[in-house]
């Protein structure tokens, strides 16, 4: 059999669902070394950390061109889909699986996870009034960024979990 050949077939058969070499060499780059609230805590912090890079940029930008906050609200949450996709199909895409199926494999748990945190994190910012500053210096700003951090933490936890639990975040394989 070519190499060729062989690269696509599927090597791991779990819970209906066969995995390419690719998705293997993915699923091990990100696997957990606990299950339950554990994992769950660890994908999450995970999460967390491709959201605010996007959800940071969207918010500096809105800030620093006084855009109203619904709009910075839009932009900010754009932003962290980006980079929380981003971050996640990073190590996909390295190990060689195309765009698409990396997406393919990534959407429904980020999308949900996402989802979640980015609730969280926009309502808190928005009650504290960060994203309603004149400047980024401004404390007022980074305390609410803060305490929005842990509100998304706190709203994507369980989420992760559940969809742990129901290996519906085929790339965070938890053992």
């Amino acid at each position: 059999m070519s190499r060729l050949s062989h690269s696509h077939s599927p090597v791991e058969h779990e819970g209906g669902v066969q995995f390419e070499p690719a998705q293997q060499a993915a699923r091990g780059a990100h696997q957990h070394s606990a299950g339950g609230w554990h994992g769950a805590a660890s994908v999450t912090l995970h999460c967390l950390t491709g959201c605010l890079i996007g959800e940071w940029i969207g918010l500096a930008i809105g800030v620093a061109l006084s855009l109203p906050s619904a709009i910075t609200m839009v932009l900010a949450t754009a932003l962290a889909y980006a980079s929380g996709f981003g971050l996640t199909m990073w190590p996909l895409l390295r190990s060689g699986m195309a765009f698409w199926p990396a997406l393919s494999t990534v959407f429904v748990g980020e999308a949900v996870s996402i989802g979640a945190m980015e609730v969280a994190m926009n309502a808190v910012d928005y009650a504290m009034g960060g994203m309603r500053v004149k400047s980024l210096v401004a404390p007022r700003y980074w305390e609410a960024l803060a305490a929005a951090c842990v509100a998304g933490f706190m709203a994507a936890w369980p989420v992760n979990f559940w969809l742990l639990d129901r290996n519906m975040k085929k790339c965070h394989h938890v053992s």
